[in-house]
């Protein structure tokens, strides 16, 4: 990432022990937008106020917009790749959209912060946003889902996640910035918990215990860690997951809330294709007999000198009318992904 890029929102900030998932629908009252744009403003200085009662704590917030959201808070001009989250898959096996015009992605390394920040971020908030989604998540032991498989093996670190995750000269004009895909997770764990040690590590790709991955002799085309391995002009293409376990034991809910970033969201909707749909078709990810997705939102996430910036972007009515409008028309249509070959990945 060059020295002059704006500052990147915590984006590549270590994985935390604790993590709160809040997605929201912006009201299109009158006057709410101006709440919410006044409020970016805003962000910086909660994460500062809260985050300063456990300087150690690492708390931090990443803030995201959905596509129909920029358009009537923001107008033009856009993200280049920012549009409404692509569904893949059929029947059950479906990688679904669900509402949502806001993310927000507070961590910490104590649930308390992580609480204290929500709330107050959302009384800031008020009556212009309803949260849609909202999910407490936790470590679980050494880095594992609810599988009991570690997850995030792959992630890049250091300059490599920042190459990976924020946008550079192939936008300049939203350079520092990320894209954000996000995913609730459901497990049937009596199910997969019937399955022998050696079928969940086909199913993976991995071993349990010792987290390395199986040989390529014995590993499955249709394991999740082949389905979800990208590459372009023989390189692989990494996105950077801040995955975290959830779950409410009483009401036999566990699940894991996926979080991938990435420069581009070419690479993590190749990876949902490959997964719901099959590589080639019909091959899909086996880890879907026993998991199920039941959110999926796509939103971009500014730089935190753009974040400043936007309280006074206010988007010309009409123009966000007419644009809006284009939108509603082109998700009637059949929204289909191409090949990943000549999307940038790299400065």
């Amino acid at each position: 990432m060059p020295d002059n890029t704006p500052e990147p929102q915590a984006v590549c900030n270590p994985i935390s022990r604790s993590a709160i998932f809040i997605v929201a629908t912006v009201s299109r009252a009158e006057g709410k937008a101006d709440v919410v744009r006044s409020w970016c403003g805003d962000i910086a200085a909660l994460v500062r106020a809260v985050g300063m009662r456990a300087p150690t704590a690492n708390l931090s917030c990443i803030c995201g917009f959905g596509s129909d959201a920029w358009d009537v808070l923001f107008g033009a001009p856009r993200p280049a790749s920012l549009h409404p989250f692509r569904e893949f898959g059929s029947g059950e096996r479906r990688a679904i959209a669900t509402p949502g015009d806001i993310l927000l992605h507070i961590r910490a390394d104590h649930m308390d912060l992580c609480f204290e920040l929500a709330s107050q971020m959302l009384n800031k908030l008020g009556d212009a946003v309803t949260v849609v989604d909202e999910v407490h998540g936790f470590r679980y032991f050494d880095l594992r889902d609810m599988v009991g498989f570690v997850d995030g093996t792959e992630n890049p670190t250091g300059k490599r996640a920042a190459n990976y995750t924020i946008i550079g000269d192939d936008d300049p004009a939203f350079a520092g910035g990320s894209y954000v895909i996000v995913q609730k997770y459901l497990h049937d764990l009596d199910a997969w918990n019937g399955l022998t040690v050696e079928q969940q590590e086909k199913i993976i790709g991995r071993e349990k215990l010792s987290d390395v991955e199986l040989d390529d002799s014995i590993k499955p085309s249709c394991s999740h860690s082949s389905l979800t391995t990208i590459e372009e002009n023989g390189e692989e293409v990494k996105i950077l997951r801040h995955n975290m376990a959830f779950g409410r034991p009483g009401a036999k809910e566990f699940g894991t809330y996926f979080i991938g970033y990435a420069r581009t969201p070419k690479p993590i909707e190749q990876m949902m294709e490959n997964m719901f749909v099959g590589r080639p078709p019909g091959n899909y990810d086996r880890l879907l007999d026993y998991s199920r997705a039941v959110t999926g939102g796509l939103f971009f996430v500014p730089s935190t000198d753009l974040l400043d910036e936007l309280p006074d972007r206010i988007p010309d009515a009409a123009a966000a009318s007419i644009e809006e409008s284009q939108r509603e028309d082109s998700r009637e249509g059949t929204l289909n992904i191409g090949s990943l070959k000549g999307t940038p990945q790299h400065e």
